[in-house]
């Protein structure tokens, strides 16, 4: 199984990760984890922090000559901006220039006070920033590139912006994410995507912010990742909950989730047929995929789907959420950090690193392996037996 920690500020010199449990061999290099950084910045709505901070990113162990060598693998991403913050930041005893007494609505700003003892909300502020993500986006790099491995492509597009969303049966295919990137808000429906511009340049001019859903999108996993048998080990609430772990994120739906909750069971799942040259499905394919590709928390072989739901950002360009400066409990407006008009753009690069950090750690623990050679054999092995058990049923 993978284990990944991240640590680091918003405004400290880097961000770190460490990631436990890849097995050796597999070619890594840091232009590739590059280039999933750069995807988590582009996007229309995002502020010019985006431009300010390039992610300068070192591979500082685990990696030899562009292959991992089965150890801990440690990132670090550097913050081009540290200079500015080196003072305010310092870990070195000190005191800060100013206080951020004023609380931001929506943020983990004042429970993170309450809950930590904290007099400035810039001690909680620094770990809650969705900066934190382009730790997971560089380990999620990885996972990606495990999975490829195996046949397994991750991909993503935005479905709704604020009020504007996409037709239900506009979604991308295997091959087509650079396709979905040339869009400003990585929409695949190109009619939607200019009225989601729109709505964020009307947006931006009031000063305020924009949530939204985007869907992501699992292809070639094959039947059986996950576990019926514990309710830790279901793949749905992986990663339902990796999911939700994102910043600002408040729900998730696997398959045609809420929807099935108005439908009858005649037409809510996904009948079963023969196809014996659908080899990740041991021969079995669904007709629909209503569930989402999963079943009793197993992976059932059909594409994986998950819809992750963003809210507005907490901080506004304009000063007019409530709140109460806990330094004197007098009414005031939140304080303001630099901020975008709507990150769901970049929500899907992050929901692409997670859904792919639970589907390869699902992926070790079932197929093992201390090499991706191994790791890759016991796959096809795997494929070939469901191939030839189905077959064999089927025949008596």
């Amino acid at each position: 199984m993978l284990r990944f920690l991240t640590a680091g500020e918003s405004h400290g010199p880097s961000l770190t990760v460490i990631v436990e449990g890849l097995p050796a061999g597999l070619a890594i290099t840091a232009e590739q984890i590059g280039d999933e950084l750069s995807r988590r910045r582009l996007g229309y709505g995002r502020g010019p922090r985006m431009r300010f901070e390039r992610d300068e990113l070192r591979l500082s162990a685990g990696v030899r000559h562009g292959r991992t060598l089965g150890s801990p693998v440690a990132i670090e991403i550097l913050n081009s901006e540290w200079p500015k913050w080196e003072q305010e930041m310092s870990p070195a005893p000190g005191t800060p220039n100013e206080k951020l007494t004023k609380p931001r609505p929506g943020h983990a700003d004042l429970a993170g006070m309450q809950k930590y003892a904290f007099d400035d909300a810039r001690d909680v502020l620094e770990r809650a920033s969705a900066r934190e993500t382009a730790a997971r986006v560089a380990v999620g790099a990885l996972a990606k590139a495990l999975l490829a491995t195996i046949g397994v492509e991750v991909l993503s597009h935005v479905v709704r912006i604020g009020t504007v969303s996409t037709p239900g049966d506009v979604r991308p295919v295997p091959g087509e994410r650079d396709r979905v990137d040339e869009s400003e808000v990585r929409c695949f429906d190109l009619t939607s995507a200019e009225a989601m511009i729109r709505e964020i340049k009307a947006c931006a001019k009031e000063g305020d912010s924009l949530g939204g859903i985007v869907e992501v999108i699992a292809y070639g996993v094959p039947v059986g990742l996950g576990s019926y048998v514990h309710w830790d080990r279901k793949l749905d609430g992986l990663l339902a909950g990796a999911l939700m772990s994102i910043q600002a994120v408040k729900a998730v739906e696997i398959g045609d989730g809420m929807a099935q909750a108005a439908q009858r069971g005649s037409v809510a799942h996904d009948a079963i047929a023969v196809d014996d040259s659908f080899e990740r499905g041991g021969g079995y394919i669904r007709r629909s995929d209503h569930a989402g590709g999963l079943e009793g928390g197993i992976s059932s072989g059909a594409p994986i789907i998950a819809k992750v739901a963003m809210k507005p950002l907490a901080t506004l360009n304009r000063p007019v959420l409530e709140t109460v400066d806990v330094a004197t409990g007098e009414s005031t407006v939140s304080f303001r950090e630099r901020t975008d008009v709507t990150a769901v753009p970049a929500l899907g690069v992050v929901s692409e690193a997670m859904m792919a950090l639970v589907l390869a750690s699902e992926a070790l623990r079932k197929f093992g392996g201390d090499s991706v050679e191994e790791f890759t054999r016991n796959h096809a092995s795997y494929i070939a037996n469901l191939g030839s058990t189905s077959s064999s049923a089927r025949s008596q």
